[in-house]
Order: structure tokens, then sequence, then C-alpha cells
């Protein structure tokens, strides 16, 4: 798809990309990671940023004030995954990891983040018998993710069965040492609640002082920072959502712009770097 054919097809979506285009220097990118600037994949260990996704964020990043990976992964393993370390053009690149409870900046090339929440520990040692109690402990994935635990359900028989079936339980297990589940694409994580990808977002957009921000995700755990897009937008900050798939119909609905997946994201990042 050619760089002019990406449209966005409603108003505030395209006062948005227009005030981004008219004043680079004050607005910035922001992107979720898993599903967006890389695959998803059965294994989330697994997970690369697609090819052409660096290349285009070193061509665009010098271009606006920043751009801002906003991922439920450790700040550490979103930059080794993404391949974000020590690339020209992405010296300003910042990794708020953990839904902004970790930051990575590429500048320094550290993490910086508060002491992780108790409760977290406890959880995962209890993961394995709740696992257990619901016949799914070979049938599913636990993501160790330092500030938060996922499981994924991609591995089961009938993935969507085994998401139903301990949507409960983790729930449960969750509330008891204060913590909630986000649930994702055949994935549920436990983490801290407070943080999220919208908090992240509106916290940084303030830190930046920019005066336009685009957003690009692709599942449940994107919706907050759509709604801080949506929020900031009433506040007079222009804004473009973008949905990077069209697979989680509740994002997809309320995206100004539709992508198909990580390369074509990469290839409209690379069309708007031309024409900044």
């Amino acid at each position: 798809m050619a760089s002019h054919e990406y449209a966005p097809r409603t108003t505030a979506g395209r006062d948005g990309l227009n005030a981004l285009l008219a004043h680079p220097r004050q607005g910035i990118v922001a992107i979720d990671f898993d599903g967006t600037l890389a695959p998803i994949v059965p294994d989330p260990d697994q997970a690369r940023a697609h090819p052409d996704v660096v290349p285009a964020l070193a061509a665009l990043a010098p271009k606006v004030a920043a751009i801002a990976v906003v991922t439920g992964r450790p700040a550490s393993v979103a930059v080794r995954h993404g391949g974000f370390s020590g690339v020209p053009g992405l010296e300003h690149l910042v990794v708020l990891g953990h839904y902004g409870a970790e930051r990575w900046d590429a500048v320094t090339g550290t993490v910086s983040a508060p002491a992780p929440h108790p409760g977290v520990a406890t959880v995962r040692a209890e993961l394995p018998g709740v696992l257990a109690e619901s016949n799914l402990w070979h049938d599913t994935y636990i993501e160790e993710k330092g500030r938060a635990v996922a499981v994924h359900t991609r591995r089961a028989k009938d993935p969507q069965a085994a998401f139903d079936t301990l949507r409960e339980p983790l729930a449960e297990l969750a509330t008891r040492h204060g913590l909630i589940v986000e649930p994702g694409r055949m994935v549920l994580e436990l983490r801290p609640p407070g943080v999220d990808k919208g908090v992240a977002l509106t916290e940084y957009v303030r830190e930046v002082g920019a005066e336009s921000v685009l957003y690009a995700g692709d599942d449940l755990g994107d919706l907050p920072a759509f709604a801080a897009v949506e929020k900031l937008r009433s506040d007079g900050v222009p804004g473009l959502l973008v949905a990077a798939d069209t697979v989680v119909t509740e994002l997809a609905d309320r995206a100004d712009l539709l992508v198909e997946g990580p390369g074509e994201l990469a290839a409209f990042f690379s069309g708007l770097a031309q024409r900044l």
C-alpha cells in the first residue's frame, strides 16, 4: 500500500495527522510492542520486531519530538526484542515498560524503575496450583515479566476455551493479592493496579509538552491509551489513533486509521517520515 493511501477515516484523526505534519517537532509517536511492532507468535519469548520496523522508526524519530514504545513487557525485554539499542536515529527513543512503571532511555541505555509490587511474587508462586486445578497446567504458558506475570493460552488445543476457563480463577487470585487481571489476545496478565498505558502515555505527553500525539496499538491493553488520546483531544491536543490489527473490534472500531499488522504499520511510518 502506498504511503498516500493511509488516510484517517475520521475528522479527529485527520486533525491529529495534520497537526503532526504541520509541527512534527511538537508531536510524539507512541506505539505498543507485541502485535503492533512485533507479530504475535505462540511463544512470547520469540517475538521480534518486524524487520521493517527499526529502519522506519529510525527515519521518523529525528523528525518528531519523541518516539515512545509503551508496553506491558519489561523495558529491557522490549529493547532487546525490538533491536532498539545503539541504532542511529533512535538516540532519543524511550521504552515505557510495565505500562510505564519502568523506563529505558536510549540516550543513557539504562532502565529506571521503583520497587516491584509484593503481590506479584506471591501470585507467581501460587499460579502453578491454580492452573493445575483448572486442568490447564500443560496447555498454558507462564510469562515472567518481573513486575507482572502473564498466562498465555495460545498453545492449548482450544485457546479460547482455556482463556475463558481461567478468567475467573485468575481474577480471584489477583484480587487476593492486590493485583488486577488485564485480558489480551489469548493472554491474561496479573499486574498491579493504577498503572496502564493511558496513564503512561498521558504523563509522557505532559513531560514532553507535546502538542499532538499519535498512538498505535492492537489489543485490549491499548484501550486505556486510546482513551487517553481521546481525553487529550477534548483538552485541545490533536491526536491520531491507529489500530495495527482488526482482530480486536473494540479497538478497531475506535481507531481513526486501520493497518494490517506490523509490516504495514512500518510502511505507514516510512511514508510519514518522507512527508515530514
